[in-house]
């Protein structure tokens, strides 16, 4: 695989970009190397800057859940660029979009676009810091919502202990403001929340987690979580920017019943545009401007272009049988995956839901960060680096999800095995 004009493009970024990227997970650091520098895309598949084509399940980390240029997302999006492109305005795209997610999203009776995930979780935590009056939030060890200040924070030495900022330029006092619990342990949880009675707003949570890795609830932990945030008068947020659309029409909360008091959604929402969306009852959003006393606003929010793509999106995942046929893919892919390892005497496991799997090298089971961590990153990054070398693309992280898109086959995924058995060796 020739890969001389992406080494030269990434010498040429690192002079103008900090590290030669935008966004520091497209870098390669964790896995060596240098990255590839994409020019194209169709389906299942990328194409690098030197004609590499290979099967794609970063998929924008996320939003390709239809595959790349989509005819129908593509259709819409030029025809509202033929309209203009951003008007600063009320358009009738954001209320069409607005009706499309609070249909299919259990707990959203009213919603507010915004331009990112991270924009998303921001609002949301201050949404709900407006309406209970508390300063304190609780999140997760490995659980990741953008990079807000409040939540670039990891575990501290104990459970009962403030987290630590986990970047440079935090304010101590954002991180002090932050617990952090252990997920799939709801004891944690109850302990943080009986040593700070009364000063915590929200506990927000990737009811399915894909920041350590895909990691699924245990079975009544999301229960239990809102039970106990009901007993201490505080706001469940469910981060869905990545579960969201993808694991069905009405995100992890409709999977398992569970009903937050805030949900944030990106990714899929804008169809492969820059789009977050937060939202909640219509009493707990009448907290926002120009209702309510908590301001957030956006010049780009409800773009036109994002809502046309974010409905032809949903348009697609409405129809019948989309579903069943992504989580059979995602199950034929995870299935032939363990499959693999099992025959080759590789120690791995295997988390997968609708859409969304990751491969951890270790024999013990996943369900935290703890047991995340136990993964023999050298063995991922070898793994990763014979996958690319066989045409093949997956996320440079061992803690990134893989997703699945609608557009990938049966013959993607026997390439994509036919690739692990010849990388396996490495």
């Amino acid at each position: 695989m020739t890969r001389a004009r992406s080494a030269q493009l990434y010498s040429n970024a690192q002079k103008l970009i900090p590290g030669g990227v935008n966004s520091p997970a497209r870098a390669w650091d964790s896995v060596g190397g240098d990255p590839l520098f994409l020019k194209k895309a169709s389906g299942s598949r990328i194409w690098d800057v030197d004609d590499n084509e290979l099967i794609d399940y970063v998929c924008s980390w996320g939003p390709m859940i239809l595959g790349h240029a989509h005819p129908a997302v593509i259709d819409a999006a030029v025809e509202a660029t033929r309209s203009g492109t951003s008007f600063g305005a009320p358009t009738e795209l954001e209320v069409e979009m607005a009706r499309r997610v609070i249909d299919a999203v259990p707990s959203i009776e009213v919603i507010r676009f915004v331009s990112s995930g991270t924009e998303a979780t921001m609002s949301a935590l201050r949404l709900a810091r407006a309406r209970t009056g508390r300063s304190k939030i609780l999140k997760f060890n490995g659980g990741y919502h953008g990079h807000e200040d409040a939540l670039l924070v990891e575990a501290g030495s104990g459970l009962a202990n403030q987290g630590i900022a986990s970047s440079a330029g935090v304010h101590p006092e954002y991180a002090a403001s932050t617990l952090v619990a252990e997920f799939n342990d709801v004891d944690s949880v109850r302990l943080l929340l009986q040593a700070n009675t009364g000063e915590v707003a929200a506990v927000i949570v990737e009811p399915i987690a894909g920041n350590m890795g895909v990691v699924t609830p245990e079975p009544g932990f999301l229960e239990e979580l809102r039970e106990l945030t009901r007993e201490h008068g505080v706001l469940l947020i469910f981060d869905e920017v990545i579960s969201g659309f993808r694991v069905s029409l009405g995100g992890a909360q409709a999977v398992y019943g569970v009903m937050p008091d805030i949900t944030c959604l990106g990714k899929i929402v804008g169809g492969g545009f820059p789009v977050g969306a937060y939202g909640a009852s219509a009493e707990i959003m009448s907290e926002v401007a120009p209702l309510g006393p908590m301001y957030q606003a956006g010049t780009l929010s409800g773009n036109p272009v994002a809502m046309a793509a974010g409905i032809a999106t949903i348009d697609e995942l409405s129809k019948p049988g989309v579903y069943e046929g992504l989580r059979a893919t995602t199950d034929k892919l995870a299935d032939g995956l363990i499959g693999v390892f099992d025959a080759s005497g590789v120690q791995a496991a295997v988390n997968r839901v609708c859409g969304l799997l990751t491969v951890f090298f270790t024999g013990n089971p996943v369900f935290d960060m703890r047991t995340a961590s136990a993964t023999d990153r050298e063995a991922f990054g070898a793994f990763f680096h014979g996958m690319v070398d066989n045409g093949v693309y997956l996320p440079p992280s061992q803690f990134e999800a893989w997703f699945v898109s609608t557009a990938h086959t049966d013959a993607d995924i026997e390439q994509t095995l036919d690739a692990v058995k010849k990388s396996l060796p490495a």
